[in-house]
């Protein structure tokens, strides 16, 4: 069967996809490096024409252009599920507005909670049998398109073809309407280069994985340079099933280090909902059979991700205090990024037979007046708790590693304060000591 006519009947300009959206609407678009570009400029040229058009992305590349074109939010507000680094500049300037999730429940939150009045996906091209591929970008997309009332396709040739899975793409009976996207290429990413001290935990990181273990890595320098030092480790047959899927799988892959034999499911393809990086992660997601692009309800959601033996889950954090509270999204009131798949995966890591949860963070960050310590008396004020210190496990840094499951209070403070730097540490004991939370003693 042809698709051909239907293509044709369905194409319009980005102009007139711009006129579908009336006042009120909320506008929903496609996610990460997937972000749709040709239709964000047609509407932002609408903006004197509309009121009260809500926005919505995840970790838009960029300046979303109807942000650009109404710095005072008369026409347009812009909404982040997720946040990155050009929101985080938004946000201080009051321009956009961060949407707090559990990432495994997106889906049921489009299906229940969220108004979608027109969802823009960026898509590859349709293939013969009628079907747009989401790219690298699979994550709650084919849920947004069935809550919308109105599907646009924004079509770009050079997309990679992500193979599922499940959700991986968009029948064209599926879509209202199609328009010509750009020939840009997708938004570059590289590794953050990581600090010696960033290189001293992942070491001690490397210490707790095992032979057979199920990786998920995190966002962030960190969790990356994990990854790059397990490509160059002699481990063997590592698994991958993680939300984000980074250079550092593409290394972990082809050093065969990581070879999904002995996952219990999916074996033989490393599962993830989307992909943020170079180019060396599009190119090798192209048409690869050993990767499953899966829809975010599978790949994040606790009963998925359990299942797997030895799930190890390497994340990163803001900071962290003595109860074992963990930051890992706001600087204070600050927002930094969202709470993403963090929970998910620390909760499935636990609850996996042999699982691992790992949080790895340098004792101290740069702040705007020099080092700020990263193990601090209690969260700073106005800062989110993203775990709750009752779903803390392995906390690691430069200066060595702790289990607090299953600890006190007074043991979560002794441990955390030895995985502090040293300057910090009387001050952290004196914190302690008014917190009552430490032993006069000091006798483990």
């Amino acid at each position: 069967m042809s698709y051909s006519s239907e293509y044709r009947n369905k194409h319009i300009t980005a102009e007139a996809a711009a006129a579908l959206v009336q006042p009120g609407d909320w506008v929903h678009y496609s996610h990460f490096a997937m972000s749709p570009q040709v239709f964000d400029e047609a509407l932002a040229r609408r903006a004197e024409e509309l009121d009260d058009v809500k926005v919505v992305g995840v970790s838009f590349p960029g300046i979303p252009k109807v942000v650009g074109a109404d710095p005072r939010q008369a026409h347009f507000t812009y909404n982040d599920w997720h946040f990155s680094a050009p929101c985080r500049r938004l946000h201080e300037k009051d321009l956009c507005y961060y949407i707090p999730l559990l990432y495994h429940e997106a889906p049921a939150l489009y299906e229940r909670c969220v108004q979608t009045d027109l969802f823009v996906a960026r898509v590859g091209p349709m293939d013969a049998n009628g079907w747009f591929n989401y790219g690298p970008s699979n994550s709650c997309q084919s849920a947004i398109a069935r809550a919308a009332r109105t599907v646009v396709a924004e079509v770009s040739p050079n997309i990679p073809n992500c193979l599922g899975g499940n959700n991986e793409g968009i029948h064209i009976s599926q879509v209202d309407y199609i328009i010509d996207g750009t020939h840009s290429p997708l938004i570059q990413v590289p590794n953050p280069s990581p600090s010696p001290e960033d290189e001293q935990a992942a070491a001690r990181v490397l210490e707790l994985i095992e032979d057979g273990a199920v990786i998920q890595l995190g966002i962030g320098a960190m969790p990356s340079v994990v990854g790059e030092f397990i490509a160059r480790s002699d481990l063997k047959d590592l698994g991958g099933h993680t939300e984000m899927l980074v250079d550092a799988y593409v290394d972990m892959m082809e050093s065969g280090v990581m070879n999904n034999r002995r996952k219990a499911f999916d074996r033989g393809r490393t599962a993830y909902t989307f992909a943020m990086g170079t180019d060396k992660v599009y190119r090798f997601l192209d048409g690869n059979p050993g990767c499953a692009s899966y829809q975010v309800d599978y790949v994040n959601s606790p009963k998925t991700a359990m299942a797997h033996d030895k799930l190890t889950a390497i994340n990163n954090a803001v900071e962290i205090d003595l109860y074992g509270q963990v930051c890992s999204e706001s600087a204070g009131t600050r927002q930094i990024t969202g709470t993403g798949g963090q929970v998910d995966f620390i909760y499935s890591a636990f609850h996996s037979s042999g699982g691992k949860a790992i949080l790895c963070l340098s004792a101290r960050r740069e702040g705007a007046n020099g080092p700020k310590p990263r193990i601090v008396p209690t969260i700073t004020p106005g800062g989110i708790v993203t775990l709750p210190r009752t779903m803390v496990q392995y906390v690691v840094t430069e200066y060595g590693t702790a289990d607090l499951k299953g600890k006190a209070t007074w043991q979560r403070a002794e441990a955390l304060i030895g995985l502090a730097h040293p300057d910090d540490r009387e001050e952290l004991i004196r914190a302690a000591g008014r917190m009552h939370i430490w032993r006069p003693s000091n006798k483990r």
